[in-house]
């Protein structure tokens, strides 16, 4: 009797701490390291492992291995694509219209935003990045020194590039070096900042260097001419997308060879679509809705899933600080939520995660007063409604100073010419012509938003509940726009003193050094813009 007594006591102490031991915190988890891949102006469509037959003449095998051994997310959207807004969202988790004078394009970054990598060097982390972090426009300073809002630089290694017009960045170099640098058992997060598939581009190195040819591109978006021009365009920008793709395996690769890669969550996305008419900086499906790719090996379960619900650029903060277990207690109040959860493999779709909300303010020159283009937006299910507050506003910047907003390229040289002599109107309207104050697409259906359906009586209830959902959204966030104020964003000053009334001192003859604005053959001596 004694003995069981013993045994039974025994029994119940063994369980006891084994309980105990359990239900205890364990040890500090070790803080994962983050490595932020980010291209500059790439569009979703042409990336592989979405599997579109639209893609087969851009080759990346590197994001490609990162949504393989992690996950694919489907329905990835910045809200307001253009590059210094679009970084700004990424790094605060703040929608663009949150974030004052960072919701403008080539802005003065406001002191007041702290950054998701200026949270983490605060607590332990070493932070740097390479190529480009935020920009254009001014950061300010700290103390007395000049703000990085993305930690200590390191671009100073260089490479021989395929063609002059990449960058001669060596990005996995540099991220080696920053490597070398850092102190074992530390913590890091690291931007790797791609400056392509950014303009220019040296053309016809695509099909000269690359190794696909023009009959490759299965289709040309029909917004476009679809001739030799325009597919040489099209495949320079593929060669300088698997440019920095290359890039990529050997960053994995480096991680794999330091025994890294266990341990770091691995992003790679874009900061807005590709630098075509009515893609970048215009407010559509493929300008907006971007490639991301996210893999933390070890913690993914059931690597490869594809992730269909919306996601947004502002989840990108909260997802990197949780993981890290970093409260954002310095940042102002994030909007975004955390994509961690996704991690499971029994993630089951968010009911709020059915829409994305999107934005637009003033981008590149070439407006009167320094004007922008003001939309908002809402993508919910299969349909795509935007509001334009100023539809009198040409959308891609004044005629008479050459369209700025809408960078240069032989495909826009080519809609612009043969506009010129009588030809694709339609097109020219597209991409260069004022639009009405509303716009709704069914993007299942019409997939490059074609045909607009905001005036279609059949679609009026769809059309009033996207509008009446988006403005009491937009409401809760504090957008200046929903109350009355969103002349605020016109009045913003630039970050860089050369662009500050660029259409007044245009206008007026006064001899401006252009050589930094995105040029087109249409610009060159004798082109009259007012013809246009």
């Amino acid at each position: 009797m004694i003995m069981k007594r013993i045994v039974c006591f025994s029994i119940l102490l063994i369980s006891a701490l084994s309980f105990k031991a359990h239900s205890q915190p364990s040890a500090k988890a070790k803080q994962p390291n983050i490595v932020f891949c980010i291209f500059d102006d790439a569009s979703f469509q042409y990336f592989g492992a979405y599997g579109f037959g639209l893609n087969k003449w851009v080759n990346t095998p590197g994001f490609d291995r990162v949504a393989k051994e992690g996950l694919l997310f489907t329905r990835a959207y910045t809200p307001n694509a253009k590059c210094a807004p679009s970084r700004a969202a990424i790094l605060t988790g703040r929608n663009s219209w949150q974030l004052e004078e960072a919701g403008n394009h080539n802005a003065i970054y406001p002191a007041k935003f702290i950054t998701f990598m200026e949270q983490l060097q605060g607590n332990g982390y070493r932070i740097g990045f390479t190529g480009k972090g935020w920009g254009p426009g001014e950061q300010g300073m700290v103390n007395g020194k000049p703000r990085s809002l993305t930690g200590t630089e390191y671009s100073n290694i260089k490479a021989q590039t395929p063609t002059p017009s990449i960058s001669p960045i060596d990005y996995a170099a540099n991220f080696e070096d920053f490597l070398s640098k850092e102190p074992k058992g530390k913590p890091f997060c690291f931007w790797i900042g791609s400056r392509e598939p950014h303009r220019e581009y040296e053309y016809g190195s695509g099909a000269a260097k690359g190794s696909k040819r023009i009959t490759d591109i299965a289709e040309v978006p029909p917004f476009w001419p679809d001739n030799e021009k325009v597919r040489n365009d099209m495949l320079d920008y593929a060669f300088e997308v698997e440019h920095f793709d290359k890039h990529i395996q050997k960053m994995l690769a480096i991680l794999e060879q330091k025994g890294e890669l266990e341990n770091t969550i691995v992003v790679i996305t874009s900061d807005n679509g590709m630098p075509f008419p009515r893609i970048k900086g215009h407010m559509y499906d493929y300008d907006n809705h971007l490639p991301l790719a996210m893999m933390w090996k070890g913690h993914v379960v059931s690597p490869g899933r594809k992730i269909n619900d919306f996601v947004s650029f502002i989840d990108y903060a909260p997802t990197f600080l949780e993981a890290a277990g970093v409260k954002p207690d310095k940042m102002q109040p994030i909007t975004g939520k955390s994509l961690l959860t996704y991690l499971k493999p029994n993630a089951k779709p968010a009911p709020s995660r059915d829409h994305v909300l999107l934005g637009r303010e003033r981008e590149d020159i070439g407006r009167p007063h320094d004007q922008g283009y003001p939309v908002r937006a809402i993508v919910k299910g299969n349909f795509f409604y935007a509001m334009n507050y100023e539809p009198g506003r040409w959308p891609s910047g004044n005629p008479e100073t050459g369209y700025l907003d809408t960078d240069g390229s032989p495909t826009k040289t080519e809609i612009l010419n043969a506009n010129r002599n009588g030809q694709y109107h339609n097109l020219w309207q597209l991409s260069f012509g004022k639009k009405g104050a509303e716009e709704l697409y069914q993007t299942d259906k019409d997939p490059y938003s074609m045909k607009n359906l905001a005036n279609d009586p059949a679609f009026a209830k769809i059309k009033a509940e996207l509008r009446s959902q988006m403005e009491k959204e937009l409401k809760s966030q504090g957008d200046p726009r929903m109350f009355g104020n969103g002349s605020v964003f016109d009045n913003y000053p630039y970050g860089e003193p050369r662009v500050i009334n660029f259409y007044e001192r245009y206008m007026k003859g006064e001899k401006i050094n252009t050589n930094w604005v995105e040029k087109t053959d249409y610009e060159k001596p004798g082109f009259n813009p007012e013809k246009q």
